[in-house]
């Protein structure tokens, strides 16, 4: 077949050009031998085009990404389509069952266990499944990910921005803000980047929940990558008002509790601090005692503990230095009420669309 002319996408099945297919496909087995099946859907274009992986649910408590494949699939059409869409909704289906992080069997990380071995310990084997049978097939990826429970964080990318390949994806997704590396030993994005693979982390509010507002920015995301690469023309490519990139030399700091206690955080209403600002305090159950935790310098909280009590040494809030021009571009933002990501109330980070609780 000639290289100008669209592929079938072979799997357990092989689905053809302009078809567009939904299915399970068998990773793993449970202690009973039933087999533990992988939602996934599989649209392959009428035309010509990259393939574009997008994985939820690697940490089965984070389902923001569930909901934006889901959005994703119902969506485009292979007529749309110059490519192939390649969406695996639950890739951790034990751990979305039990509603925790990991692998509910040892506790095993899935997404430290890539690109995985066909004989080894249960999340490396499922992994091994997932790589080979989707993701080496595929030219880039997205995987959408949200912070562990009791934090949240802010709408942002993780990408490895040296390489030229994966820049051109983190900035074609369009968010305001990017902390670049390689990413950790055994995470997909690392190892499919490194293998040639670009691919994105996009880590989006909290776990246990759907965001409405960040989905709808993620759905952004995913139109302006897929009109970036061709994959669908009758897209748009975003450009975010403001845009840092975080590297791995520049500061970023978790802000500890030093003493134990209840936990009111005071930032907001938007994740821009002041060097000096208070954050949050800490106090104890008689308020005799109260301690300011107080920014260090002028940056953007990114992460932030949810859970209001805290023990000494726990993580209050991730920090990340900002310069002077992009402080002054997100307080021009601000002022516009354009700012992109959140808005505080009490201890939750919320969607603007979203109503208090």
């Amino acid at each position: 077949m000639a290289d100008d002319q669209p592929r079938p996408f072979r799997v357990d099945a092989e689905v053809s050009p302009g078809e567009k297919r939904q299915f399970r496909v068998e990773v793993s087995e449970t202690y009973l031998g039933d087999p533990v099946e992988l939602p996934v859907t599989i649209i392959n274009g009428a035309a010509t085009g990259p393939r574009v992986f997008m994985t939820a649910a690697i940490h089965g408590d984070e389902l923001n990404g569930v909901k934006v494949l889901q959005e994703v699939a119902d969506r485009y059409r292979p007529g749309d389509l110059h490519g192939t869409l390649v969406l695996l909704h639950v890739v951790n289906v034990p751990g979305y069952h039990a509603q925790q992080r990991y692998l509910p069997i040892y506790d095993q990380d899935l997404n430290r266990s890539f690109p995985g071995k066909e004989r080894s310990n249960t999340a490396e084997r499922m992994a091994h499944r997932v790589y080979q049978r989707f993701v080496s097939q595929c030219d880039l990826g997205l995987d959408f990910h949200t912070s562990t429970r009791n934090r949240t964080t802010m709408y942002h990318a993780r990408a490895d921005v040296d390489d030229p390949a994966v820049e051109r994806l983190a900035e074609a997704f369009g968010t305001n803000v990017i902390l670049s590396g390689e990413g950790d030993e055994g995470s997909l994005r690392g190892v499919a980047s490194r293998n040639g693979v670009p691919t994105l982390t996009v880590e989006m509010g909290k776990a246990h929940r759907f965001q409405p507002g960040l989905i709808e920015k993620a759905l952004d995301g995913v139109e302006s990558v897929l009109a970036e690469y061709g994959v669908y023309p009758d897209g748009t490519v975003t450009e975010p008002a403001w845009r840092k990139v975080i590297g791995p030399t520049e500061e970023k700091r978790w802000l500890r509790a030093d003493t134990g206690g209840l936990v009111d955080m005071t930032w907001g209403p938007n994740p821009l601090v002041h060097a000096g600002e208070t954050i949050c305090t800490i106090s104890d159950h008689f308020k005799d005692e109260e301690h300011a935790v107080e920014a260090p310098f002028t940056g953007l909280i990114v992460g932030v503990l949810e859970n209001p009590v805290a023990l000494p040494g726990h993580p209050l809030c991730h920090l990340v230095r900002i310069s002077d021009e992009t402080r002054e571009e997100i307080e021009r933002e601000i002022g516009r009420g354009e700012f992109d990501g959140y808005r505080s109330y009490g201890q939750r980070w919320m969607a603007d669309e979203e109503a208090a609780e």
